[in-house]
This record gives C-alpha cells, sequence and structure tokens, in this order.
C-alpha cells in the first residue's frame, strides 16, 4: 500500500521501493532501506497565522540571544511551543540524547503542532533520527524546517514520502535576517504549492531536467549514505550546500556519492553556496571541484542556488516537483 495521507489541497503520497512496489516507511516502522522511485510526496497542510509551531533543539547548543531574536519575529504571527530544555547544553549537544529525543518525538505525535521548527544546526540529529517516531509524521504529515544539520531529519521526511522545507533555523530569523530570507520563509511553508523560481544560475553544464527536489548539506547528504540511510529517488534533482569544508573534501564526499550510484539515480545536481570552503596550497577551488565531479554525469549542472550558509538562504520546499531550465530552476504549481 502507498501511504495514504492526504492533505487539505488533495495531494497524495508516497516514495515506493524501487523493486517491491512496498512503502520505504510502514506505519508499523518496519523500514526498508532501498532506493526509491518518485511519485508525488505528500504535502502538508499550508501554516496559516495562528497555528502552533513547536521550536526544537536537536543538533547544538543554542545561542540564547539569536535564539530570542527569532522567536520574537516567530511569534508575531504563530503560536510558540517550545520546551525549557531547549537551552540544555551537554558539551557540543543541547542536551543528551534522550531529551533531545523526546522533544522531537513529542512535537512529532503532537496533533495541534503544524510546524516543527529547528532552532539551530551543529551536530546531533543523526544520534536520534533512527528512534523518532516516523509513522506518525506519515499517518499525520506536518511541516520540519530548517537547514544543515536538519538534513538528517529531511532526509527520513522525503524518504516516508513527505515534503519538508530547507529554510534557516530560527537563530537565523533574528533581526540579522533580510526581509527577503523572511518572506520566502514564510511562502514557503504558508504557500507550499505556488511556483517559485531561481533565476540566473550559472551552468556547470547545462541541459534541462524535471523531477522533485532533494537535499541540503552535502556532509549530511554523504554521512547518511554512509550510514546506510539514504534513500535518492530516481530522477530527483538534488540540491547541495556546505560551509568550512576544504576542496579535496567537497570531492571526497561527491566522489563517495557517486561511487555509490547516489548520484546515477538523479536528473539534476543545483548547486547553493559553499561558505568558507577556502582553497589551500595546491590552488583547487570549490568551482574547480564541482566542475570536476559532476561535470561527466551528463546530467544538467547548476551553481549559485540562492540557499546554504551565507546571508541568501531562501527557504525552499523539499518534495515538490522542479524544473530545470535555461538557467532557472523552477517549482511547479500544486495541484488543487
Amino acid at each position: 500500500m502507498r501511504a495514504s495521507a492526504r492533505d487539505r489541497d488533495g495531494l497524495s503520497a508516497g516514495v515506493i521501493a524501487e523493486d517491491t512496489g512496498q512503502p520505504l516507511w510502514s506505519p508499523g516502522g518496519d523500514v526498508q532501506w532501498r532506493y526509491a522511485r518518485a511519485v508525488a510526496f505528500v504535502v502538508p497542510p499550508p501554516l496559516e497565522p495562528g497555528d502552533v509551531i513547536a521550536v526544537v533543539a536537536p543538533s547544538g547548543p543554542v545561542p540564547r540571544d539569536e535564539l530570542w531574536r527569532g522567536l520574537a519575529w516567530l511569534r508575531g504571527r504563530y503560536r510558540i511551543r517550545m520546551r525549557t530544555g531547549a537551552l540544555a547544553r551537554r558539551g557540543y549537544l543541547a542536551g543528551d540524547d534522550a531529551r533531545r529525543r523526546d522533544e522531537l518525538a513529542s512535537a512529532m505525535l503532537d496533533h495541534e503542532v503544524k510546524a516543527i521548527v529547528v532552532a539551530r544546526g551543529g551536530y546531533g540529529v543523526m544520534r536520534v533520527v533512527d528512534s523518532l517516531p516516523w509513522d506518525a509524521l506519515v499517518e499525520r504529515p506536518k511541516w520540519i524546517a530548517g537547514f544543515s544539520d536538519v538534513t538528517a531529519l529531511h532526509a527520513f521526511a522525503w524518504r516516508a514520502g513527505v515534503a519538508s522545507v530547507h529554510a534557516p533555523n530560527v537563530t537565523g530569523l533574528g533581526r540579522d535576517a533580510s526581509p527577503g530570507v523572511r518572506a520566502a520563509w514564510l511562502a514557503a511553508l504558508e504557500r507550499p504549492t505556488a511556483t517559485r523560481t531561481w533565476p540566473a544560475l550559472r551552468a556547470i553544464r547545462g541541459g534541462e531536467a524535471r523531477g522533485p527536489i532533494v537535499g541540503g548539506n552535502l556532509a549530511l547528504v554523504h554521512a547518511m549514505a554512509a550510514a546506510g540511510r539514504l534513500a535518492i529517488p530516481e530522477g530527483s534533482v538534488l540540491a547541495l550546500e556546505d560551509v568550512t569544508e576544504a576542496p579535496y573534501r567537497i570531492d571526497r564526499m561527491l566522489t563517495s556519492l557517486a561511487i555509490g550510484g547516489y548520484l546515477s539515480r538523479v536528473s539534476a545536481i543545483l548547486f547553493g553556496g559553499f561558505e568558507r570552503c577556502t582553497t589551500g596550497a595546491d590552488g583547487q577551488t570549490v568551482d574547480d571541484v564541482l566542475y570536476d565531479c559532476t561535470h561527466p554525469l551528463g546530467i544538467p549542472v547548476f551553481a549559485g542556488a540562492p540557499f546554504g550558509h551565507g546571508a541568501r538562504n531562501d527557504a525552499f520546499v523539499l518534495g515538490a516537483e522542479v524544473q530545470v531550465q535555461g538557467d532557472t530552476a523552477t517549482w511547479q504549481p500544486g495541484r488543487d
């Protein structure tokens, strides 16, 4: 059976195992770690002013001042549900695994919560992601919004056939966020099926493609593949970004994904920002690496998309149908 969840716009599930025809995620929690072919993703109900959103801290310790600034903006439009433990600290984690897992699980199970918005990235999601109630997300889809370390949550969501939002975390929505970044955040969550475009992309290899967009932080996508927890839908458009990685490390991660067969499944690749990925003494730049590792794939590859760890981090819906044509990526309008 395919996932039966259906949103208010009538968009239906899911992601089906290529070789069995069975869902990758069943309500009973029986996971099949297989590649997937793509059909329509479930789109959770659009967020509306006054809805309840859960702010969670599943990764690194949250800077208090930056959190308050982001919350101040969010609470002007939504009702916030956040546990006091979100400010916990245990070394490089926002509290121990049990605290972070329980906080996430509670938000996933809470029927009032319409979106789960992550406070900050860092590291930690992979330590708890396997033990979360993903069957509840399938039965009652809701938004997961965030980026960077949150890529691990997005990967499980798209494997379950549920759309999510690659977006600034709460700490990135404070007073330093531009009006454009905030507007894109609202648009992705409140008008998720609307058309949007990324124009003026830089071609590494030109061409046309169309498919559901998946991806996020390259290091996390690579780590999920290494853990045997990455399913790339056939024909998808893969979006990737990263920060503070040396060019040779980016080469290693892209090469690993290619050798593992993951890149052979995508119809196009869109690169966002690669911030502070400094050229070493060898002189190889990030642009050199992106070209060398992806041009031979024979698919459209573009760089310069407006997402990542830089000042421009426009929110976008993962799982939405995207068409790549000319130098533009266009989110296709959802069905009513």
